[in-house]
């Protein structure tokens, strides 16, 4: 005959609950704290999680369900729990195959997915996996998979970029040419973009009588990034004909106006961005009788100077940036040209000036300073890119000149190409 005990609960010696029942309807093994480990070879049937219908928008993940989700419509975003408890587990099916197509992003409600606390996402067909939550240092972690490739869940990351066009070339008589744009960026990535590097010439210095070339632009471009695009400096003004200073990034300075008293330098920040990409170039001047000046041309920081009598108008000031670690200048205004006064200094920033002639510098988007024969070129751009050491995927074109600063890895591009997240 079979034996029958009738108990609320089964302890151990230190009268901790191995077997307890607290209602009708609830029977807890183990107490909090410990582990249930099943004996080898032994089986837990009916232990697992609990399939839930079909999923085709976003929705907030409740632990112990198994979600399919059909992406087919639109990619949408699965909200994990905002609460969760060691050993809480989800899971989550691609039901049609369509997670390539159209993403599925994981948000981690204030914890955290494999340590980080970006939105991840699954973009592998056919995939499925169990995420558990460990702790609150990495918080949920992908325990079990299928169809995943090389990684269940890729991790979206944030990159730091610099974006500095081709400087303005200056007038021999009287202006210099301004700055290339320079714009700043940070935008989180998805790993496997490509993001394509454009980095813009400085434009050609011009004999009187012609405005110095502007600069070209440069850019970054990338599935899923906001396309960032400096436009090039202007190039200086000359005497009549043409004495405009040209817009651009940072606007070329103003030649000599001839019978006019004054003229404007060519304006910057076009096209127009915000924050600005640069500034205006300084205006020329002339008494009509004895002495004609020529303006400095735009920085990204400042205005060029406007040409006075006896004065050497100087370049805009450019903008710092401690992108790759250490604080540098880039685009500088070239200096304008006064005919009883001098060439004005460049702006810090690669700008040319002092001498007649003198090019920007080279990748910094500087501008070229008047006078000389011709007058200087602008200075060459450059894009540079600072990503996380930790995520950085060592896949580029272009031959950039590659760095680390911290816990960052920093890409110089002086000429195009591009770089893959």
């Amino acid at each position: 005959m079979a034996s029958i005990i009738r108990a609320d609960a089964l302890q151990n010696t230190n009268t901790t609950n191995l077997i307890s029942q607290t209602n009708s309807t609830t029977i807890t093994i183990g107490a909090s704290g410990q582990t249930i480990t099943p004996a080898a070879g032994a089986t837990l049937s009916g232990v697992g999680l609990t399939t839930q219908s079909v999923q085709t928008t976003g929705f907030t993940a409740v632990k112990g369900n198994l979600y399919p989700c059909n992406t087919t419509s639109s990619a949408f975003t699965v909200t994990l729990p905002a609460s969760a408890s060691v050993g809480d587990q989800i899971g989550i099916v691609d039901y049609a195959g369509t997670f390539a197509t159209n993403n599925l992003t994981l948000n981690p409600n204030g914890n955290k997915i494999q340590g980080q606390t970006s939105n991840p996402i699954i973009l592998k067909n056919n995939e499925s996996l169990i995420l558990t939550y460990i702790d609150s240092t990495k918080g949920w972690l992908v325990t079990s998979a299928a169809n995943e490739g090389t990684s269940a869940i890729s991790i979206n990351y944030s990159i730091d970029f610099l974006v500095v066009a081709g400087g303005g070339g200056g007038n021999s008589y009287y202006g210099g040419g301004g700055a290339g744009g320079y714009r700043t960026s940070t935008q989180s990535v998805t790993p496997g973009t490509v993001i394509t590097v454009t980095v813009g010439t400085g434009g050609a210095g011009q004999q009187t009588g012609t405005q110095g070339s502007s600069g070209t632009s440069s850019s970054i471009t990338g599935s899923g990034l906001t396309t960032i695009t400096s436009a090039g400096g202007g190039g200086g003004g000359a005497s009549q004909p043409n004495a405009a200073g040209i817009p651009g990034g940072s606007g070329g300075g103003s030649g000599s106006p001839g019978a006019t008293p004054s003229l404007a330098g060519g304006a910057g920040n076009t096209p127009s961005t915000s924050p600005s990409q640069g500034n205006n170039g300084g205006g020329g001047a002339t008494d009509q009788a004895t002495w004609t000046a020529g303006g400095g041309g735009g920085g990204a920081g400042a205005v060029g100077t406007t040409g006075t009598s006896g004065g050497s108008p100087a370049g805009g000031i450019g903008l710092a940036s401690s992108i790759t670690g250490s604080s540098t200048y880039y685009a500088g205004g070239g200096g304008g040209k006064a005919d009883n006064g001098g060439v004005g200094a460049g702006g810090s920033g690669g700008g040319g000036g002092t001498s007649a002639g003198t090019p920007g510098t080279a990748n910094t988007g500087g501008g070229g300073s008047a006078g000389g024969s011709p007058s200087g070129s602008g200075g060459s751009g450059v894009v540079i890119l600072s990503v996380p050491t930790a995520s950085y995927s060592g896949t580029s074109s272009g031959s950039p000149t590659i760095t680390t600063s911290g816990s960052n890895t920093i890409l110089k591009f002086t000429g195009s190409g591009s770089y893959t997240t």
